[in-house]
């Protein structure tokens, strides 16, 4: 069904171009993929472009619901008569830009959340305009362009960025209406992809364009449906190559090949930042100086950090120092996936089997992810949705995927994003751990080179042997299995249930390990919480020294996880 055209750049146009946006990369996300293999070649470039796309997507819905305005008639594509319609340009465009903003994943993804919202920089600034016609659609894309490439610590010709540049250059040429603005965009952005393997030696060694531009020429076309009616034609990609990668099952694609260090980054750490302009300056450069690939976006405190790192810890600490990180996302990069050597490669396929866990905190995210693990950070109260653990697993990008919830309530939502990973030709086997130090028991007899069943079995036994508590604070007076607890009270957990209730942390962390170690026990898992001072820590391990023969204690810091402290006993 063709699309009714806009005249206007105006709040149902943005509608319009996201949602047909989203629908133009859901149809080639497996393409984008199968081409990914710059910077990284971890095949996710297609499904980062979707899921920030999507996010843009659901805040533009928002605002439009907020309205509780019906569409007006689609048979004129004319400007609103009145601003208060319903969304004005700015409501919609500044939701599309925050909403990429916070969901933006990757590399490629970030540098597109930046892009929106350098559009929406021009768009906003015109006040209360309820639409742009295409002088201000060059403007926009003009500075997104530019935004977009001071965002990348170091920008690189051949990728995206060189797409956006050119799709901005040849919207400048034009002096048309929207539609002729975007038609030109959309042209000089294809011609320019066409020439990134020119420009990026590893591109053309694989025989591919740069899946980044792929990505953005894909968004261009849907500007191009929003105010013509029409896609354009199908986009012809350069070498046969391509389409030999897109056939393959799994997909085939060669690994990249530098002239840097053999070792490169292992992690690929996310995340979003509250800081200040001064403050997120010093961390670009921190960052800088622990890892490449670097992409900071955003502005007016919210903040979306992108880095590629040896060290994943160091890079969330580094986020901590400037403001408060959260919705962390750590990926281990498969062996051989980046900065590797050579020009003859055979094909990379997925690696045999990966862990996907959930984690509480920073700390504990830094800790799985250098145990190999691919972590998705739950933070108090923002649980992760079937759809992130879903992605979490096709970033493990293997063909076997142990998953950890490791938290008694998100069993059910671990249960539907297995089984929608499992229609996608995934194995994967969930252990219901309950807790973040089951989740470490289970992960430290995981033997990748092991039969799969036998190593579901020995972590599912690791972690049904580990007993869990927490020590927290009653945040609202509430019956419990141990008595009435009052605000402000501190509560010691274990397995689950209320078993103490006190008003001294050390005195009920005491309390709590001592009944846990009554029944025995080898291993005493303590992991802190960033408001648990270290000496509820050092006299935990004082305490078992002193009463339990031949029981070892190790250590973590968890950051903020919620709980004050968290206990495992094997």
């Amino acid at each position: 069904m063709a699309q009714v055209p806009q005249r206007f750049f105006d709040a149902l146009a943005v509608r319009t171009w996201c949602g047909l946006s989203l629908r133009a990369l859901g149809r080639a996300r497996e393409e984008i993929d199968a081409i990914n293999v710059y910077p990284v070649a971890d095949g996710d470039t297609g499904t980062n472009l979707y899921l920030t796309v999507e996010s843009a997507v659901a805040a533009v819905e928002a605002v439009f619901a907020a309205h509780e305005v019906d569409e007006r008639p689609r048979g004129t594509g004319e400007a609103p008569p009145h601003a208060d319609d319903g969304p004005s340009l700015a409501d919609a465009v500044g939701a599309m830009a925050h909403g990429a903003l916070i969901g933006a994943r990757g590399n490629s993804g970030t540098i597109l959340a930046q892009l929106l919202r350098g559009m929406a920089q021009v768009l906003t600034a015109r006040g209360d305009s309820a639409h742009t016609e295409g002088p201000g659609l060059r403007l926009a894309l003009r500075h997104a362009a530019a935004s977009a490439r001071q965002a990348v610590a170091h920008p690189v010709e051949g990728t995206v960025l060189t797409v956006a540049s050119a799709a901005a250059d040849a919207a400048d040429g034009t002096e048309g209406d929207c539609a002729e603005v975007a038609r030109a965009a959309y042209e000089g952005a294809r011609a320019a992809l066409a020439a990134t393997p020119g420009q990026l030696p590893v591109l053309e060694r694989a025989g591919v364009v740069d899946a980044g531009g792929h990505g953005l020429v894909t968004v261009l076309a849907a500007l191009v449906e929003t105010f013509t009616g029409r896609a354009p034609g199908p986009l012809a990609l350069p070498h046969a190559r391509v389409e030999h990668a897109i056939r393959e099952e799994p997909p085939a694609r060669e690994e990249p090949a530098t002239d840097e260090a053999d070792n490169g980054p292992a992690f690929e750490v996310i995340y979003l930042l509250e800081a200040e302009d001064a403050a997120v300056a010093r961390l670009r450069q921190r960052l800088d100086a622990l890892g490449d690939s670097l992409v900071v976006v955003g502005g007016d405190g919210l903040w979306n950090v992108h880095v590629h790192v040896h060290d994943a810890g160091a890079a969330v600490e580094a986020g901590v120092e400037a403001g408060r990180p959260y919705r962390i996302r750590i990926t281990h990069f498969a062996h051989g996936d980046a900065h590797t050597t050579g020009t003859e490669r055979p094909p990379r396929e997925r690696t045999q089997r990966a862990v996907v866990a959930v984690v509480p905190g920073e700390g504990l995210a830094a800790l799985y992810a250098e145990a190999g693990a691919t972590t998705l950070l739950a933070r108090p109260g923002e649980p992760p949705a079937s759809g992130e653990l879903v992605q979490a697993v096709r970033r493990a990008h293997a063909r076997e995927v142990v998953l950890l919830p490791n938290d008694a309530e998100l069993r059910h939502t671990a249960a539907a994003a297995a089984e929608q990973a499992r229609t996608e030709g995934i194995r994967v086997a969930l252990i219901p751990t309950r807790s973040a130090v089951q989740g470490i028991a289970a992960l430290a007899v995981h033997e990748p080179e092991r039969r799969f069943d036998e190593d579901v079995v020995a972590m599912t036994s690791a972690a049904g042997a580990t007993r869990h508590a927490e020590v927290t604070v009653a945040e609202r007076q509430s019956w419990t299995t141990a008595g009435i607890c009052q605000a402000g009270d501190v509560l010691g957990l274990i397995d689950g249930d209320v078993a103490v209730i006190g008003a001294d942390v050390s005195q009920v962390a005491a309390t709590v390990l001592d009944r846990m170690l009554s029944a025995g026990g080898e291993l005493v898992t303590l992991v802190l919480g960033d408001e648990a001072p270290q000496t509820v820590a050092d006299r935990l391990e004082a305490r078992v020294r002193a009463a339990y023969l031949a029981v070892d204690t190790v250590v973590y810091r968890g950051g903020r996880q919620g709980a004050l402290l968290l206990v495992g006993v094997e």
